[in-house]
């Protein structure tokens, strides 16, 4: 008889310290803007979105042909309508927006390959085949596998596409989104109206951005914010007649007062070192904002011995709460597990504000435990929400799908940063499990509550700490039972010398004493604990000891 197959578990990555976060951006309402303001703003922004959207279109056209060459022509082209620094705002966020989509292109091919290897190897298994944990079976029913089949030649046929797209250089791209062009078609599920949907429409394809200059003018010369807060805007060649103020500036009548990292923006513009702004219009709220971004140097990360020499937190990512849990420099749990909730339901800036305000939770507890780092689970969903992988299990692909994986690890290393704390990614391998499996159990008492996602935070924690998951080692097999593993035949009941408990024997100690009744099991003569020792009934006091 064979034995059973071991099963194979995949290589576990070694965590390392994520790198902090590489730029900042604040923001500020423009309050008090009168109607000149306002109409003024809006004129600027249609004029240079619509140079924008030409500036896309050609270098969409340009595809993979595209060279200094062209770029130098496509800036000129827009200085004339514009300015030279305008121009140069707008072919670079091009560049941007077009690399954004060449990468989301990539990532498209490679979830249709995904797809496309599961759909062919389900539809080469027999109908009603069980799968595996590592491979899925065959699918139930003939008309089921019928179905699948029209979806690969589908799928196959988009990917052929896709490909012959990515060789030729083409993209699609829509500025304002694609999302909000498809709630054109269907403005009663999106609670629109055609005029509201319009104004949305125009107000995301308007383009105020500037990049900063270092060594300029309080770091920007496009959109100029004075250490007072006085904003400034230079305004197009064709709009020049709408100045108010001199070298074709217009001077808004708000002021801006950053309340957050208002000290480093201030530091920058003193020093007239670069800071990029942007206007946006939000026209559900009806106000203008401005927001204030600039780069960070390269900071290098502190080392992981010394991020694990104060403990460390372990955090489970779920779909609405982080499951944490303090462990000592040793792995050992500290305290009770701590839950920090969220809800990731309704619209993005609702998710967002939860998904900061229990970031912000977390770190506060983790200042208060006074760690020095937390470890995470370096989470990627990308391929994992297809439908041919995980099949009818719809409930579970919206489940991983609604986690921001992607923008939880962004804000919860850049707001660590600000608290001194640095964040070590681990391998999320086989985590849930082996907690469950070696600390829910040893750690749930009476007055305390633990569930998988608490053992999962421990788990997670040691990893990051770079101990192993379970409690404690495995002796080597030539300390167990047997010099190579357990055996196969037992010995029967009546072989000497066999594993198990000893035949009694009427043979006693050659030191054990006279026993009453009809004991006969062996024991030895002293018993190893306090309470069976046996007593001679007698008591005698020693003479105090002669200290002279």
């Amino acid at each position: 008889m064979s034995e059973p197959k071991k099963k194979q578990l995949r290589t576990i990555d070694a965590p390392f310290v994520a790198p902090g976060p590489s730029g900042v951006a604040i923001r500020d309402r423009l309050k008090h803007l009168t109607d000149v303001d306002d109409k003024v703003l809006r004129l600027v922004g249609a004029h240079l979105g619509r140079l924008a959207s030409l500036d896309l279109k050609n270098r969409c056209a340009d595809g993979l042909a595209h060279n200094s060459d062209t770029w130098a022509a496509r800036k000129q082209g827009l200085t004339a309508d514009s300015s030279s620094r305008w121009a140069g705002s707008i072919t670079k966020a091009t560049h941007d927006q077009w690399a954004l989509f060449r990468r989301c292109q990539l990532a498209h091919i490679q979830r249709l390959e995904a797809g496309v290897r599961t759909l062919m190897h389900r539809l080469s298994q027999p109908i009603g085949q069980k799968g595996t944990k590592r491979a899925p079976g065959g699918y139930r029913s003939r008309g089921e596998w019928f179905n699948k089949s029209r979806r690969l030649a589908t799928l196959e046929h988009r990917l052929d596409v896709a490909r012959a797209e990515r060789e030729a250089g083409v993209v699609h791209v829509a500025r304002g989104g694609r999302r909000l062009i498809n709630n054109r078609h269907n403005l009663e599920a999106a609670q629109l109206t055609a005029e509201q949907w319009r104004q949305r429409w125009e107000a995301e394809r308007w383009f105020l951005a500037a990049d900063g200059e270092s060594g300029k003018r309080f770091g920007n010369e496009t959109i100029r914010v004075t250490p007072d807060g006085e904003v400034s805007i230079r305004l197009p060649a064709p709009l020049a007649h709408l100045a108010n103020s001199k070298h074709g500036r217009y001077v808004l009548a708000a002021r801006v007062q950053f309340r957050h990292r208002s000290a480093e923006w201030r530091d920058r513009i003193a020093d007239n070192r670069a800071v990029a702004y942007r206007i946006h219009l939000d026209v559900e709220r009806g106000r203008w904002y401005l927001t204030a971004s600039w780069t960070r140097p390269a900071v290098q990360t502190i080392p992981l011995q010394t991020a694990r020499s104060e403990g460390m937190i372990g955090v489970d990512t779920n779909a609405d709460h982080f499951a944490a849990y303090r462990l000592d420099p040793h792995g050992n749990p500290v305290g009770d597990p701590r839950r920090f909730f969220y809800n990731l339901s309704g619209n993005a800036d609702h998710r967002d504000a939860q998904v900061r305000h229990a970031i912000s939770q977390l770190l506060r507890w983790a200042d208060r435990c006074g760690v020095k780092a937390i470890g995470l689970e370096n989470l990627d969903f990308a391929a994992e929400k297809t439908r041919e992988k995980h099949g009818r299990r719809k409930r579970f692909r919206q489940l991983i799908s609604g986690i921001p994986t992607g923008k939880l690890k962004a804000r919860l290393v850049s707001m660590a940063s600000e608290h001194g704390l640095s964040i070590v990614a681990v391998d999320p391998a086989y985590t849930s499990m082996w907690g469950d499996q070696h600390w829910k159990k040893p750690l749930t008492s009476k007055n305390r509550k633990m569930s998988r996602h608490d053992a999962a935070g421990i788990a997670i924690g040691r990893r990051a700490l770079g101990h192993p998951i379970r409690r404690r080692t495995a002796p080597p097999p030539q300390h167990q039972s047997d010099a190579a593993g357990h055996r196969t035949v037992q010995a029967g009941p009546g072989t000497r010398g066999r594993e198990g408990t000893r035949p009694p024997v009427t043979e006693r100690a050659h030191d054990a004493r006279s026993r009453t009744g009809t004991q006969r099991t062996r024991e030895t003569s002293a018993s190893n604990t306090v309470r069976d020792a046996r007593s001679s009934k007698s008591w005698q006091q020693m003479s105090l000891l002669d200290t002279v």
